[in-house]
């Protein structure tokens, strides 16, 4: 079997994965680019390869990435996780939520005010991400455009990239972290009420404190990762719910209220369902020979694990395909498990539910200006989602 493959309705799996969870949890497969591989679709695989420390980013032996981001292992991880989460923890996202629902709300206000048709993407998703980042990581604004379409170039698949495709995002990618840099310069000459203000400022006995470098490399990951993530998520949030016929009866069942539970219900089903069709963790290889949903795996083996067949597991969630806020079921895997949890998932849940809250709020006849088949998908690396969502109210 030859991935990627098919996917013959844009917003649900490829029906591969369902006979795969079935009867071949852990199957062999060949990459893009032509190399072995372990796919893997069961939820309880997906969660133990996801927790195991004997998968890792990198090929034993090796020290790729061996970079100065959270995309590392070991004890090199730990220690910046550790350092970061000390400024990055609950309290600053709780901190920030009156001003995303304010920012939600002001796009959404001028959506209406302009009248339909709009596009979401551009007039919703992408700036309030954006702006919530800046503001996070206290970037000018007038720096803030610059800044999105570097992180939106530096998008691409550095695992199973081509080589232009590859050339070409380390190109943004250098641009990105050039700017990250000044920026790091600048806060530390004079701190700010700002998350990198407080990375500056962090420092641990045991740890030390983060290095200009790896201040900079966590700078560009956050901007990079956190605005196209949140981007992809709020926009295919609100396309799936608009496709599913849900937003109607989202929209009348208490969503306006944006710290009510039913908004987190919304969120976290939403999420669920378009959980690796917008993006699926990194790659892993096996540091040793182990045993996998009993399948052999052996030391240096690739294994790609599949979330949107994980979350479709109907041992872990009962109607897998069906849309139900509340529903009882395993824990998500969304933001991943284990030691490389998503540290933004907050973040990222806080946005996404802004963004619904606002339009039900002010636009509850939202529509889809076309079908689904109409819309184009942007890859941006790990994350994909809609380049446009064209809709009418």
């Amino acid at each position: 079997m030859i991935l990627p493959f098919d996917r013959p309705t844009p917003l649900a799996p490829p029906p591969e994965y369902a006979r795969l969870r079935d009867t071949t949890p852990v199957a062999p497969v060949q990459t893009p680019d032509g190399r072995r591989a372990w796919l893997v679709t069961s939820y309880d695989a997906v969660a133990a390869v996801l927790s195991d420390r004997r998968f890792r980013l990198a090929p034993p032996g090796s020290a790729y990435p061996g970079n100065d981001t959270l995309f590392q292992d070991g004890e090199a991880h730990a220690r910046l996780r550790r350092l970061v989460s000390k400024a990055f923890g609950p309290r600053t996202v709780e901190g920030m939520r009156v001003r995303v629902e304010q920012v939600a709300d002001e796009r959404v206000a001028a959506l209406a005010a302009n009248g339909p048709p709009a596009d979401l993407v551009a007039g919703l998703a992408a700036p309030l991400s954006i702006t919530v980042m800046g503001e996070l990581l206290g970037v000018d604004p007038g720096d803030r455009e610059h800044v999105r379409e570097l992180a939106g170039a530096g998008g691409t698949d550095f695992v199973f990239g081509d080589e232009e495709e590859v050339a070409r995002a380390a190109q943004a990618w250098e641009g990105l972290t050039s700017y990250a840099a000044t920026l790091v310069g600048v806060r530390r000459a004079a701190p700010g009420d700002d998350l990198l203000s407080s990375l500056i400022g962090v420092r641990d006995a045991e740890d030390g404190r983060l290095s200009d470098g790896e201040l900079v490399a966590m700078v560009a990951t956050i901007v990079a990762a956190g605005y196209l993530s949140a981007r992809n998520a709020i926009s295919t949030a609100v396309l799936r719910l608009l496709a599913e016929g849900e937003a109607a009866r989202v929209a009348s069942t208490g969503l306006g209220d944006a710290a009510g539970p039913r908004l987190d219900a919304v969120v976290e089903e939403v999420l669920r369902l378009q959980s690796g069709l917008t993006g699926e963790p990194f790659p892993r290889f096996a540091q040793t020979d182990l045993d996998l949903a009993g399948v052999p795996i052996r030391a240096g083996d690739l294994v790609l694990v599949r979330l949107e067949a994980a979350h479709r597991d109907p041992r872990h969630f009962a109607g897998p395909d069906t849309f139900a806020p509340g529903r009882s079921s395993s824990p998500s895997l969304v933001f991943g498990h284990g030691v490389h949890y998503c540290l933004g998932a907050p973040l990222a849940r806080l946005e996404v539910g802004a963004a619904l809250a606002a339009l039900a709020r002010r636009l509850p006849g939202l529509r889809l200006a076309g079908t689904v088949d109409d819309i184009a998908w942007a890859h941006d690396g790990a994350d994909r989602g809609p380049a446009a969502l064209p809709v009418l109210w």
